[in-house]
């Protein structure tokens, strides 16, 4: 399995930051934002497509990874491992009483298989490769025209017509590959400090692409003014729910303030600090998270709104 992941992760383009060990979803958070934030300090707008594709790893059609893999120059005694794993799989259905004859599986990669991400990301290499030579946004010398986060894929572009091409050669090459987008999911975003966001009338087989003001990407919200305020906001107020749900445990003084304060770092300003890397913290920001810790440390310390304690006194008290 070592030789054959040796192999494919050469190919994997910087892109991705998907089932990579020197990557995460931090680092694809952070060239984002860093892209949008370069991008609208010289007066650029950025536009944003949100690709969903339709169960995309269960459409990976296996003829195509071995042939991908020959090409890498893959020993034929792990083409072979993988074509056991692979092709040789057959399925049934049954309904009610009723059970179908056997067919065999020839799209799919397996879940829990240590191979499988690796597999996926050098099929959806294959589709992204057209995309190489196409405008998007330019970044320290380089082109960014696409992010992606193993099937979670963002196509970047300065313009309307630009985001388009990129859309359609995407479509067309997953098509071809057997995956198929979700026009219902796909979205598309400008990204502008103008008062008004330019319109951006993207189609998929002639059905319009809804155009958001806020989408969810990893776990985080980009908004189209570029700001992340809204994130801060609502990594607050989730931070304050998780708080709640904990608070039995987190106000118990019969547990040591030490262990307390752990489980506040590790389940609930996790959650708040989410992203943080990609954050640009303004002094309104940053008063905001203080405050915000401090609402935490005097709960869980069970002091009253009533009681006057310095913010001094109760951050001394938390240690």
């Amino acid at each position: 399995m070592l030789r054959i992941r040796n192999k494919i992760k050469p190919e994997i383009a910087e892109e991705q930051c998907g089932f990579l060990e020197d990557k995460g979803t931090s680092n694809a958070l952070c060239i984002l934002r860093t892209l949008i934030e370069r991008a609208l300090e010289v007066q650029k707008d950025v536009y944003l497509c949100f690709i969903d594709y339709t169960k995309a790893f269960d459409r990976v059609r296996h003829d195509e990874i071995i042939t991908q893999l020959k090409q890498l120059n893959v020993d034929g005694k792990d083409l072979r491992v993988i074509k056991t794993m692979y092709w040789e799989q057959t399925a049934v259905m049954r309904v009610e009483n009723k059970t179908s004859t056997y067919q065999d599986i020839k799209r799919g990669v397996r879940q829990g298989c240590v191979l499988s991400p690796d597999l996926f990301s050098l099929y959806s290499e294959i589709i992204m490769r057209n995309l190489e030579n196409h405008p998007g946004i330019k970044m320290g010398g380089q082109n960014i025209n696409n992010l992606r986060y193993t099937d979670d894929t963002v196509l970047i572009a300065e313009n309307k017509e630009d985001l388009q091409k990129l859309r359609n050669i995407v479509e067309e090459e997953s098509r071809k590959k057997g995956l198929v987008l979700n026009s219902k999911k796909t979205e598309v975003m400008v990204i502008s400090r103008k008062q008004e966001s330019p319109k951006c009338d993207i189609f998929i087989n002639e059905v319009k692409l809804k155009q958001r003001e806020n989408f969810k990407y990893l776990g985080t919200i980009i908004s189209n003014d570029g700001k992340t305020n809204r994130e801060i906001s609502a990594r607050t107020a989730q931070a304050k729910i998780n708080f709640q749900k904990m608070k039995t445990i987190l106000t118990n003084k019969q547990i040591s303030i030490k262990t307390r304060k752990r489980a506040l770092q590790c389940y609930i300003e996790s959650v708040l600090m989410y992203g943080c890397e990609a954050w640009t913290i303004s002094r309104q920001i940053q008063d905001k998270l203080e405050a915000t810790e401090r609402w935490f440390l005097r709960r869980m310390l069970r002091i009253p709104w009533t009681a006057k304690k310095t913010n001094e006194r109760v951050l001394n008290e938390a240690n």
